[in-house]
C-alpha cells in the first residue's frame, strides 16, 4: 500500500523572499536551470545561500523542498519507508522522491553533514538517467520534467573525513558565495530589520486587542451586569432551576462570565471550597 502524493501547491512559496543579488547569480541560476543541471552553492554560513534558494524557486514559481542534513540521515530519510499502520503496511515517500515526483527543487542543505553512504542515492538523479531507484520498493521513479537537485555546504568546515567525494562534486554546477561589501550588507539588515519590526508591531497589535477584550469582560464582571443564560444562584436562564458550579463558569465564553456580578463569582468560590472540605 502506497500513500498518495502530496499537491505541488503544498510546496510553493507564495510570498517573495527578499533576496538582493551581488553579482549575476540569479541570470546563472535562471540558466542552469532551464538545462535541468544540478547546482551546488558552496560559501560561509549565512552568506544567503538558503535564502537565494528560496527566492529563486518563488521567481520561478517551482516548488521547494529543503533538507537539513545530519549525520544521523539516511537514506531511507531522502528515499522514504514502509510504516507500519492499522491496516498493515504503507509505502511513505521521503522528500527526495516527493520532489523527484511533483517537479520540485529539492534543496540539501549542509550536505557535507550527511554520510557519505547516504548521498550515493542522489547520483541517478545528477546525471543523464533523471531516475531514483527505490531498491525497497522495487520502482524506478522518473524525475518529473521539472526536477531539480540543489546542494549547499559551507568549505569551510571541510576536513579529512567530512568533505564530499569527488564522484558527486563533479556532478553539480557550482556557485561560489561570499559575504556581500559593507555597503550591500547595510542595506540588506535595513530592510531586514525593518520587516522583523513590522511583525512584532503586528503581533502587539494583536495582543493589545485581546488584552483589551479581556479588560473589558472583567470590568463587566466588577459592575454587576445581570446573568444571562446559566445563573449561580439556582435559574439558568430559562427559568429552570440548577446551581452553576466553579467548573460549568469558567467554561463559558467570556462574554457570558462578564455578565456575572462579583457576589455571583464569590458565592460560586464559596461553594466550591465548601465541597472540597
Amino acid at each position: 500500500m502506497s500513500t498518495a502524493t502530496p499537491p505541488a501547491n503544498q510546496y510553493r512559496i507564495n510570498t517573495e523572499p527578499f533576496y538582493q543579488a551581488s553579482s549575476n547569480e540569479v541570470q546563472l541560476y535562471e540558466a542552469a536551470y532551464q538545462a535541468r543541471l544540478p547546482v551546488m552553492l558552496k560559501g560561509p554560513t549565512g552568506c544567503g545561500k538558503s535564502r537565494f534558494v528560496e527566492h529563486m524557486a518563488w521567481k520561478l514559481g517551482k516548488p521547494l523542498i529543503t533538507v537539513a542534513c545530519n549525520e544521523d540521515m539516511t537514506a531511507s530519510d531522502l528515499v522514504g519507508r514502509y510504516l507500519l499502520d492499522a491496516n498493515g503496511t504503507r509505502w511513505l515517500d521521503g522528500p527526495l522522491t516527493t520532489a523527484a515526483r511533483i517537479g520540485a527543487i529539492c534543496y540539501l542543505d549542509e550536505i557535507v553533514e550527511a554520510r557519505q553512504d547516504t548521498l550515493v542515492v542522489i547520483h541517478p538523479l545528477t546525471d543523464h538517467r533523471r531516475t531514483l531507484p527505490l531498491d525497497k520498493k522495487g520502482e524506478l521513479i522518473e524525475a518529473h520534467p521539472d526536477f531539480q537537485l540543489v546542494i549547499s555546504y559551507n568549505p569551510g568546515y571541510q576536513s579529512l573525513m567530512k568533505d564530499l567525494k569527488q564522484s558527486t562534486k563533479q556532478r553539480f554546477t557550482a556557485f561560489q558565495f561570499d559575504y556581500p561589501d559593507a555597503a550591500l550588507e547595510a542595506g540588506i539588515v535595513a530592510r531586514e530589520a525593518a520587516k522583523a519590526e513590522a511583525r512584532v508591531k503586528a503581533v502587539e497589535a494583536e495582543w493589545s486587542g485581546k488584552l483589551a477584550k479581556e479588560q473589558a469582560a472583567h470590568a463587566a464582571t466588577r459592575t454587576g451586569a445581570p446573568a444571562a443564560g446559566p445563573s449561580p444562584n439556582g435559574a439558568n436562564g430559562n427559568g429552570t432551576a440548577g446551581v452553576l458550579t466553579l467548573a460549568q463558569y469558567r467554561s463559558l465564553p467570556a462574554d457570558q462570565q462578564g455578565k456575572f456580578s462579583s457576589k455571583q463569582i464569590d458565592e460560586m468560590v464559596q461553594r466550591e471550597l465548601a465541597a472540597r472540605r
